[in-house]
């Protein structure tokens, strides 16, 4: 069965994310094939979709490589997410459906729940889960799919600091929820800016020294893939 593309570039934008290949380092066909156990085919696809993405570079005499991005370019991401994802949250207070209140209302139950109890080390999944859902209940696939490689990017790029109140960060959540389920454009749009702005003083620059790749094996997961 030939393994799907998506699902290879799915795997390797996540190691670049992570930490796994450094930032400058090469990706070469053969290596990426070995370590995900697929064909080169699918590798080289998955190569092109992630330079168009901005996560690879392709270098003369080199090949494909790990991007290395600018301060620049880093806190160009922070400002374009804290435009769209307002937008975003007011597309959803148009267009959202009863499964997607339903899940947002139910990520904030378990924040709130998490940011009382000091529980910090879940509270960051559950936000990235939280943006995620709110992202699709726009009804907008394209501005989905931007806010998730920016998500993504803003990852690979940034350390983030645990919020100083929590309780109140989730508090923000609820009431940008409550202005979607109402249909409240203006208003999900106005706390969605006022929230994203509050954030981007918590990111800090990821510096990672150069590290060789890790080699261990890495098969794809072809079920339930995300890209």
């Amino acid at each position: 069965m030939r393994i799907p593309a998506h699902s290879v570039c799915t795997a390797i934008r996540d190691d670049i994310v992570s930490g796994v290949f450094a930032r400058g380092g090469r990706l070469t066909e053969e290596l990426l094939a070995r370590r995900y156990g697929v064909s080169r085919v699918p590798v080289r696809e998955a190569l092109r979709t992630l330079e168009s993405e901005g996560f690879v570079t392709t270098r003369r005499h080199a090949g494909a490589c790990v991007a290395e991005p600018t301060e620049q370019e880093a806190a160009d991401l922070l400002e374009v997410r804290t435009l769209l994802e307002p937008l975003g949250a007011a597309r959803a207070a148009r267009r959202r459906t009863d499964a997607h209140l339903k899940v947002l209302r139910g990520l904030v139950r378990l924040g709130q729940e998490r940011a009382r109890r000091g529980q910090g080390e879940d509270l960051r999944s559950l936000g990235g889960w939280f943006h995620e859902t709110l992202a699709q209940a726009s009804g907008s696939p394209g501005l989905t799919a931007l806010l998730t490689q920016l998500r993504h990017k803003v990852t690979w790029m940034y350390a983030v600091e645990q919020h100083a109140r929590p309780v109140e960060s989730w508090a923000e959540h609820g009431a940008i929820v409550d202005a979607v389920a109402r249909g409240d454009a203006e208003r999900a749009r106005a706390l969605t800016a006022l929230h994203a702005e509050r954030a981007v003083p918590a990111h800090r620059l990821r510096h990672p020294a150069p590290e060789q790749v890790r080699t261990s094996q890495h098969a794809v997961n072809t079920v339930g893939g995300r890209n």
